[in-house]
C-alpha cells in the first residue's frame, strides 16, 4: 500500500554515489536548517562500497566545523523500495539521477530532482564529489545553498 501524502514532500531522500560525503552532508545540513519542521530525511548511495560505514572522515570534520553532526549516519544503498518510502528523491549529480531512474518501478511518479535545482543562482549542474575533488568546504557551501533553497520551496 502506498502511504505517500500527495501534498508537500515530507519524506525526502538525498542520493549520491557512495553515501559517505555529499548525501549524508545534505541530510545533516537540511535537518539542521529545517528549524523544527516535520520532515523525515534520509540519505543513500547508488553504490554499495561503503554500506554500514560512517561518512568519510574529512566530510565529518568539515561538517563539524560548521556545526553539523554527521557522526550517527551510516551509508546504505538506494533501492527500488525507496520510491515507496519517500515523497521526493534528490540527486547530487546526473549519474546518480540516471541510476535512480533506472531503478524506478513502472508507474511510480515520485519526483527525482537534482539538488542544484534548488539553487539556480549558483549555475551549478551538480554537487561536485569532494571524495574526488578534496574540496569539502566548497561542497558544503553548495549543499547549504541548495538546502536553503529546498526548504524555501517546501
Amino acid at each position: 500500500m502506498d502511504t505517500r501524502p500527495s501534498a508537500t514532500p515530507r519524506r525526502i531522500l538525498f542520493v549520491c554515489l557512495g553515501n559517505i560525503c555529499r548525501s549524508p552532508a545534505a541530510e545533516a545540513v537540511t535537518r539542521a536548517l529545517a528549524d523544527g519542521r516535520d520532515l523525515s530525511l534520509d540519505s543513500a548511495g547508488t553504490g554499495d562500497w561503503h554500506v554500514g560505514k560512517p561518512p568519510h572522515p574529512p566530510m565529518r570534520k568539515a561538517g563539524q566545523a560548521r556545526g553539523y553532526d554527521l557522526s550517527a549516519l551510516r551509508a546504505r544503498q538506494f533501492t527500488r523500495a525507496d520510491f515507496d518510502r519517500f515523497d521526493l528523491i534528490v540527486a547530487m549529480d546526473a549519474d546518480n539521477m540516471a541510476e535512480i531512474e533506472r531503478l524506478r518501478p513502472p508507474g511510480n511518479d515520485v519526483p527525482v530532482r537534482p539538488f542544484t535545482d534548488y539553487a539556480p543562482a549558483t549555475g551549478a549542474q551538480a554537487v561536485p564529489d569532494p571524495y574526488f575533488t578534496g574540496d569539502y568546504a566548497g561542497a558544503l557551501d553548495l549543499i547549504e545553498t541548495c538546502a536553503r533553497g529546498l526548504l524555501a520551496r517546501l
